[in-house]
């Protein structure tokens, strides 16, 4: 799918979105500087400022907060992807060496921490106490993800049910964030609150179910780090869970083996990814992936039709497609 039938309804948002971040990351602070234009440098795939703008514009909202809005959910999204690749001592992201392998932690991890108290600043400039609020709801529920992530790392007994729930803490709710918050400027409609929030956390989970299926189907040129790293950095996600019960138990050890070790040492990866494609495990986890897209579909019957609408029923079609 075109990615410009997604994006190009707020386009000229959308790259007001992009200027307000990048000089966001500016400051007198060398390392800062340095660090922020190689974060503006690597680019992405802006998906949680586009829903933003995109449900600004269902709204009828035409103006300079939902920018400003935007670029703070951005600025929170890449607070968060600092720590997390500090966390997983990760060297690769979007094909580039990650901010810890070129800096070290002791700076990115308070790096991390200056983006976040940047964004909320940002954030406090327009007044509205209740955007600052969900905000600061997201970032806890992504915390709390992370941490749960982290108590089961290297477990091969985490059941399907856990995983959704770490996964609707660490994506979801940032997404639901953004889809509901041009439904908190004024004139508030509880209602649409609602339904744009329910929106914005199923197309999440969608959005971490894609990205967990592409660890085992993608192509490390695409993906930009390489295939199963998600497995070699002791977490099991979906793919693997869900073929769990249906191999022999000395296979299963196999998996037990990378997540004790953290690498492949005792067993090739091709094994691993064997065991998931003969176990059904890539269709089970797009099957889902494509359910919580129909729901997020399904929450946009609240609004009428128009091309705002249109843009938002094509989000989900344009993630389940993505490559990287």
């Amino acid at each position: 799918m075109d990615a410009a039938r997604f994006l190009d309804l707020v386009a000229g948002k959308l790259a007001a979105t992009e200027l307000l971040f990048q000089q966001r990351l500016a400051s007198d602070v060398p390392f800062i500087e340095e660090a922020g234009s190689y974060i503006a440098a690597g680019g992405g795939k802006r998906m949680r400022p586009a829903l933003l703008l995109l449900a600004a514009r269902l709204l009828g909202h035409d103006g300079e907060e939902e920018v400003t809005y935007a670029a703070v959910v951005e600025l929170l999204h890449n607070a968060t992807l600092i720590h997390d690749d500090i966390i997983d001592h990760a060297d690769l992201r979007r094909g580039r060496r990650t901010l810890n392998e070129l800096w070290g932690s002791s700076k990115t991890v308070l790096l991390g921490d200056w983006i976040y108290s940047t964004a909320m600043r940002l954030a406090l400039g327009h007044g509205n106490v209740a955007v600052i609020e969900r905000l600061c709801d997201a970032t806890l529920r992504m915390t709390e993800g992370e941490l749960m992530t982290l108590q089961r790392l290297g477990a091969s007994d985490t059941t399907r049910e856990q995983y959704l729930e770490v996964i609707d803490r660490k994506t979801a709710h940032l997404f639901a964030a953004a889809g509901g918050i041009p439904a908190i400027i004024p004139p508030v409609v509880p209602a649409a609150v609602e339904a744009l929030e329910r929106y914005g956390r199923a197309l999440g989970n969608c959005f971490q179910l894609v990205d967990d299926l592409l660890d085992f189907s993608g192509e490390r040129d695409e993906m930009g780090k390489p295939v199963l790293s998600d497995l070699k950095e002791g977490k099991l996600t979906l793919p693997l869970i869900a073929v769990r019960d249906r191999v022999p138990r000395e296979r299963w050890r196999e998996v037990e083996w990378v997540l004790a070790d953290r690498e492949f040492r005792r067993v090739g990866s091709d094994r691993i990814l064997e065991l998931v494609r003969a176990g059904g495990g890539l269709e089970e986890t797009e099957a889902l992936a494509r359910r919580f897209a129909a729901e997020a579909c399904q929450a946009l019957a609240f609004f009428a039709p128009g091309p705002a609408r249109e843009a938002l029923e094509l989000a989900p079609e344009f993630v389940l497609s993505r490559r990287s």
